[in-house]
């Protein structure tokens, strides 16, 4: 498999997206998730959009420290 123009424009605008190495090689057909990181490394390429989150914030829980707690 070659890096075509067309290949790597592709490349660039799912990335961009969001898009995880390995939802680009299915995408792309042909590469490995391996290849897609190598050559987003070598093109440069760092900020990106991040994946819409599927679910909301867990509430966090209050800290019991147990060092204050005497029995």
């Amino acid at each position: 498999m070659t890096w075509t123009d067309e290949r790597v424009e592709t490349l660039k605008r799912l990335w961009a997206e969001g898009l995880s190495a390995s939802q680009i090689a299915a995408a792309l057909g042909g590469v490995t998730r391996n290849a897609v990181i190598g050559k987003v490394h070598r093109l440069g390429l760092s900020g990106r959009a991040k994946a819409p989150s599927s679910a909301a914030p867990r509430p966090r829980k209050p800290r019991v420290h147990s060092h204050m707690l005497r029995v």
